[in-house]
């Protein structure tokens, strides 16, 4: 339920009918990858950068825009200042804390997902059947309204821990293993 809320929070004002414009499909989205942060558990870094910032990656052809950027500016997670990024072609995700891979990458996305296993990077697409083919949280448009699933055994596989108040919202939650497990 507190997932819920936290995520009508930020996605509410921006649908207020009369005052504003609906929302953009990667508005809300955009609100999504910001609340699914508060809603995980990394494991402890060993000997990382703890002045680190917290960042919210992208991965291929950027879909967002500055929205991504205006919706963590000033935002902070577990005492770390929230930062966007995009990835160069070549750059490793592995200072990520959370990635959005493109649909642009769909074709490298077995690639990308292998490069990032045993890392504890929460994976998020909208690419179809991400999710199925081992991705953590695939977005999914449903009743035209942005919806996720999740595929826990992923998550759980990156040693990342998905509050159950997160899975409660979730259009589906896949529990079994990922492909190639």
């Amino acid at each position: 339920m507190l997932a819920a809320v936290c995520v009508a929070c930020a996605v509410l004002p921006l649908l207020a009918e009369g005052q504003q414009p609906r929302a953009s499909e990667y508005q809300v989205k955009a609100a999504y990858l910001f609340n699914f942060s508060r809603f995980v558990s990394w494991p402890a870094q060993g000997s990382g950068d703890a002045s680190a910032p917290f960042s919210i990656c992208v991965m291929g052809k950027d879909p967002f825009g500055q929205v991504l950027d205006a919706t963590v500016a000033g935002e902070n997670i577990g005492g770390k200042s929230v930062v966007a990024r995009r990835l160069a072609q070549a750059e490793q995700p592995s200072n990520c804390r959370v990635l959005f891979i493109s649909s642009s990458e769909e074709s490298r996305l077995r690639e990308i997902l292998a490069a990032l296993d045993k890392t504890s990077v929460l994976t998020v697409s909208d690419i179809a059947h991400f999710a199925e083919r081992g991705g953590m949280i695939q977005f999914v448009l449903q009743d035209n309204r942005v919806r996720f699933e999740v595929n826990l055994a992923s998550a759980t596989g990156a040693k990342l821990t998905l509050s159950s108040e997160l899975l409660k919202v979730a259009v589906e939650v896949r529990k079994g293993a990922p492909p190639g497990q």
